[in-house]
C-alpha cells in the first residue's frame, strides 16, 4: 500500500487522500493532443488507490489500449484549505515531489467523443505513481521550478513552472474553491509537451531541478 515519504528521512504523519489533477496546464501539451487551451483550470480527481511508489516497476494494465505516460510535478498538502486565496497556499504546501499521470489514451479518445468523463482513463489502479517528496523547510521561487523526464535515455519532457497556464498558487487557491485540501492530498500540476506511449522493458528516469530529486524506474 502507498505511503507518502520525504526524501530527508523524516516520517509523513498522514495518509494519501485524494489526487486532483489538472488538464492543459501547459499551451504545449494541449497542442501535441489538439486539444483547446481551457479558459480555467479543467479539474479532475484520481483516488488514493491509484497511487503507487514511483521507485518500484509500473505495470502497464492489460488488454486496454495505449498507455501514455505523463510526467508532472506534484505538491504535498499538510494544511486544510476551503476556499483560499493564492497569500493562503505556500504554507499549506508542505513538499514537492514528481509524478506520472498514466493515461489509457485510446479509451480517453473514446471517452471524450461520447461526452463521458474520463475516470476510466485516468483514475484506474496504479495509474499515478508518486515520488517521495523533497520537505520543504523554505518557500522556493514557486515560479522557477524545473522537472524532466527520460524515456530509455532520450530527454522528452522538461516542464518549467513559468510557463503553466495558472500558475502553481493559483492553481492550488482555485481548486480549493471546489475541492476542499486536506492534509495527506496530492496536486499534480499539469504536464509539458512530450507525453508517449509506454511499452514492456521502457525505462523511465525523472528529475526535480537540478539536484533536489531523482527516480528511477521500469515498465515491466
Amino acid at each position: 500500500m502507498y505511503q507518502h515519504q520525504f526524501t530527508c528521512g523524516s516520517e509523513v504523519p498522514y495518509k494519501l487522500g485524494k489526487i486532483i489533477c489538472v488538464g492543459r496546464n501547459y499551451a504545449d501539451h494541449a497542442a501535441e493532443l489538439n486539444n483547446p487551451v481551457p479558459e480555467e483550470p479543467l479539474l479532475f480527481i484520481k483516488p488514493a488507490t491509484a497511487a503507487v511508489d514511483m521507485a518500484k516497476p509500473i505495470h502497464l494494465p492489460t488488454g486496454r489500449g495505449s498507455c501514455h505516460f505523463e510526467g508532472e510535478l506534484a505538491l504535498l498538502i499538510d494544511k486544510k484549505l476551503t476556499d483560499a486565496n493564492a497569500t493562503e497556499v505556500p504554507p499549506a504546501i508542505a513538499g514537492l515531489g514528481l509524478s506520472l499521470d498514466l493515461t489509457l489514451r485510446d479509451l480517453q479518445s473514446q471517452l471524450k467523443q461520447a461526452g463521458h468523463p474520463w475516470e476510466k482513463a485516468k483514475g484506474f489502479d496504479n495509474s499515478c505513481p508518486l515520488s517521495s517528496f523533497v520537505k520543504l523547510d523554505w518557500l522556493p521561487d514557486w515560479d522557477k521550478l524545473s522537472y524532466s523526464l527520460w524515456l530509455n535515455g532520450e530527454q522528452r519532457q522538461c516542464g518549467k513552472t513559468e510557463h503553466m497556464l495558472t500558475p502553481i498558487l493559483d492553481l492550488v487557491a482555485y481548486i480549493s474553491s471546489y475541492f476542499t485540501l486536506e492534509p495527506g492530498d496530492v496536486v499534480l500540476t499539469g504536464t509539458p509537451a512530450g507525453v508517449g506511449e509506454l511499452h514492456h522493458g521502457d525505462k523511465l528516469m525523472m528529475q526535480l531541478q537540478d539536484d533536489w530529486l531523482q527516480v528511477e524506474t521500469e515498465v515491466v
